[in-house]
């Protein structure tokens, strides 16, 4: 199992911070932490207008300046927003095999269906959403390697065009989609592109049958979207270590963690629900039904704090402005196999959990909240030195 960093260049409250300015110097100063430490990959989302929870509208630039501070590590875009509206796939092509050319190299590739607040933001429907993330994965690759390139769609057409510039790696850079149920898990197995995925508190065994639904529908796949299957699992998770658990307490990794958790589903316009039914280890009834559909639904009553699972009841008060302390965070977070937070014999084990399930590459959450930038170093460099040659050399 190889070890990833996965960022949103994030930080809460960021204007108290030097503003955005002094968080890119320290994202790309973790990057260049990262490069040395030995890990594989430096992994970047694209969102649009969600403050202090992610300031990465345009992760294609900022990736190359994270290329550029380093001298191995590889870049990933995890991942376009595949809308039409939002990235024509064909100005994705050219800009991704641009990066990759200016990387050495080292890109890779994921697309995103996105989500309700970006939505909203662009015009775009669910439905219109979906179709458009598949015939972007076919016609990625294809703009890439074929010449001239031709595509003829209900959505979009073109003839005897000549795509510049192709990308350094060959035949094309590797392909992944973000994924989080498990019909988006067959989907980008069925398109033989690789998963990156999260738990966000939910239990390992819950992400162990997904993956297992992705290896069927991988190894099922005889025509793959791109020119190779890329049969690879990506998970993202909270991941801070340190020379202790209290040490880890007194960083705010584990309020920063539950901070993370609770924004989410106001920074995506996703029902509290369906991440509270993800954490109980089930999945919420009505969650077969679109986005859309679940935000008309009726909705739980924000007073009411009580829930039997402890990681739930803590999100509710959170959520309700209740403050709570990093260590009664991480009395309850503690026990969550997903999260790895802790010293370095926690972090171990809690890594080995993914390593069993089948991850192929473990993106540690570094950058979250409100934690200093000095201890997000030093978890950085204490992962490279006790924990990542441990895991590559399995």
């Amino acid at each position: 199992m190889k070890l990833d960093i996965f960022t949103e260049i994030q930080r809460r409250e960021c204007a108290g911070h030097g503003g955005f300015g002094q968080l890119l110097a320290d994202s790309l100063e973790q990057a260049r932490a990262a490069d040395e430490a030995g890990f594989n990959c430096w992994w970047q989302v694209e969102h649009h207008c969600t403050p202090d929870f992610s300031y990465s509208s345009c992760p294609e630039m900022i990736l190359q300046e994270v290329a550029r501070a380093t001298r191995r590590l590889r870049v990933g875009h995890a991942g376009v927003l595949a809308p039409f509206e939002i990235n024509h796939p064909l100005r994705a092509a050219e800009r991704a095999a641009l990066l990759d050319n200016l990387s050495g190299g080292r890109l890779e590739l994921g697309l995103a269906k996105s989500g309700g607040k970006e939505w909203e933001t662009f015009g775009v429907s669910e439905a219109q959403a979906a179709e458009d993330l598949v015939e972007a994965t076919r016609l990625i690759p294809r703009a890439w390697t074929e010449t001239p390139f031709s595509w003829h769609s209900g959505r979009w057409s073109v003839q005897d065009r000549e795509v510049l510039p192709k990308p350094l790696q060959q035949p094309h850079p590797p392909l992944w989609h973000t994924c989080s149920s498990p019909p988006s898990f067959v989907r980008a197995g069925d398109l033989g592109v690789g998963v990156l995925a999260t738990t966000l508190f939910a239990p390992l065994d819950q992400l162990s049958e997904m993956i297992k639904g992705y290896r069927q529908a991988a190894a099922a796949c005889e025509l793959p979207a791109g020119a190779f299957l890329n049969n690879q699992v990506g998970v993202f998770t909270f991941v801070h270590a340190a020379e202790s658990d209290k040490a880890a307490v007194a960083s705010g990794a584990p309020q920063a963690a539950l901070w993370y958790v609770s924004s989410a589903p106001r920074v995506f316009n996703v029902p509290r629900d369906i991440f509270y039914s993800a954490i109980r280890g089930s999945t919420d009834p009505r969650s077969a039904g679109s986005i859309s559909a679940l935000q008309n639904a009726e909705q739980p009553d924000p007073h009411d704090l009580q829930d039997p699972n402890p990681v739930v009841a803590l999100l509710k008060r959170e959520f309700a402005g209740e403050a709570i302390s990093n260590e009664e965070i991480f009395e309850v977070i503690r026990h969550l196999d997903s999260v790895v937070i802790g010293s370095v014999d926690t972090c171990r084990r809690k890594m080995e959990g993914f390593r069993d399930i089948g991850v192929d590459r473990l993106m540690c959450l570094v950058q979250m909240g409100a934690v200093s930038q000095k201890s997000i170093l030093s978890s950085i460099r204490r992962i490279g030195a006790e924990l990542l040659p441990e895991f590559e050399d399995e």
